[in-house]
């Protein structure tokens, strides 16, 4: 079987490097093409130039390949509603419907269904004007929790310590238009639960623990992720359930009872609070740096399972199987991310941090016109490793990590540390 991947992400390296050890590619003959892919992904899959924006496009590559699993990483062509164009097309897909994305394209959105299926989750106001987002800041006591509705690389949140902060804003996120949701802050532990779902059934598929903030100790501004950790033993066996119970279950029944039928990975953000689990937010595809730290965990055949979700089959196989041990990615940035990251900075000496036993994930990498590698992006590469326990995939990660010679790079110190600083 032929399988075609769309992104160029740390989290589609991790995917193509996973998929590349599935047994159709690995033992029976089948290629694993990537679109656009980048300088890691190029070493597990042929690259192909594609205008993932152009659905015609896309298909008439599938047909010409024979393509027998189309794989869509990131959110934006989800949202767009390409797996819905390759599906009418007869391809299967391992992702949502442009309908069922709205899971993550519009948090009002979710934010709605939830109210409506008795999930728990913040109270919230959802509003497209500014007077009425002011207005509605009287419901809410500070900290304030501000969403712009659509898409924002997961650097649309923003947290207010004040209600001036707040106002202010809120004039910058309707500066352009669009719709913004306000929250009732949640106090708690973050963690992200995965399942994977063809619309019936629903396996877990791991748990982990994204660090958002920039700095060291949780300082500074929201990224995209600077490090993760899985397993996550703070989702105990009772809080999983719990969240499978009231809120991954659920959704599922109400979207496919509304006509909107959810099939990929669901990644579910939760509030750990005192009164148990809440919903944060939902992302309709692997999470990134989750996705790195969960592919080195996973021991069952990628393909097997993304094919079962496509062929709405998933229910015909066992639960996937994970390891025991821990894993640990810590991202490597561009300095001035998450603001302007100074691109083009040389990279070198991977092979020495991948003869440490970590694995190298490239994030944001590119070749200059010498065939030198370099950064293009903010969050530049993953360094993952693995170990008995977090503290040991820890020591092992930033053993790879200081082999690396990237001089405009930077990195967190302490990925991990909530974990470490409970079992010492």
């Amino acid at each position: 079987m032929h399988i075609l991947l769309l992104g160029s992400g740390g989290r589609e390296h991790a995917l193509a490097w996973k998929l590349a050890q599935s047994r159709c590619i690995a033992e029976e003959g089948g290629t694993l093409f990537a679109a656009p892919g980048n300088p890691g992904i190029a070493g597990h899959a042929q690259l192909v130039t594609l205008d993932i924006a152009n659905h015609g496009e896309v298909a008439a590559f599938c047909a010409a390949q024979s393509i027998g699993l189309v794989v869509i990483g990131p959110e934006a062509p989800l949202v767009d509603g390409l797996a819905d164009s390759l599906r009418a097309s007869g391809f299967p897909v391992f992702g949502p419907s442009r309908a069922a994305a709205q899971l993550e394209g519009s948090k009002g959105f979710t934010k709605d269904l939830c109210a409506r299926a008795n999930i728990p989750t913040a109270g919230y106001v959802r509003t497209k004007a500014l007077d009425e987002a002011l207005a509605a800041l009287g419901r809410f006591a500070a900290p304030y929790v501000l969403k712009a509705d659509g898409l924002a690389a997961g650097k649309g949140v923003v947290i207010a310590e004040t209600r001036a902060e707040a106002e202010e804003t809120l004039r910058d996120m309707f500066s352009g238009g669009g719709e913004v949701v306000i929250e009732e802050f949640m106090e708690g532990e973050e963690a992200s639960y995965f399942a994977i779902t063809d619309g019936a059934t629903i396996y877990a598929f791991g748990g982990a623990q994204d660090h958002k903030r920039v700095g060291d100790g949780d300082t500074g501004p929201n990224t995209g992720g600077m490090g993760a950790y899985s397993p996550a033993p703070i989702l105990t066996p009772q809080i999983r359930g719990e969240a499978m119970q009231r809120i991954i279950a659920p959704t599922i029944r109400a979207m496919a009872d509304e006509g909107m039928p959810y099939s990929g990975v669901l990644y579910a953000g939760l509030m750990l609070t005192n009164q148990g689990p809440k919903l944060v937010e939902y992302n309709c595809r692997f999470g990134d740096p989750e996705c790195q730290v969960l592919m080195m965990r996973l021991e069952s055949d990628l393909a097997d399972y993304l094919l079962a979700c496509a062929e709405r089959r998933l229910g015909t196989m066992p639960p996937p199987k994970f390891s025991d041990h821990s894993a640990l990615t810590v991202v490597m940035a561009a300095e001035g991310y998450p603001g302007t990251p100074q691109k083009g900075g040389t990279i070198g000496k991977l092979d020495a941090a991948e003869e440490t036993g970590a694995k190298v994930f490239h994030a944001g990498t590119s070749l200059d016109a010498s065939g030198s590698l370099v950064a293009s992006g903010g969050r530049v590469l993953n360094v993952t490793a693995t170990g008995q326990n977090t503290a040991e995939a820890q020591q092992r990660a930033y053993e790879a990590v200081d082999k690396i010679d990237f001089p405009s790079g930077f990195c967190r110190r302490d990925i991990g540390w909530r974990e470490i600083a409970r079992t010492g």
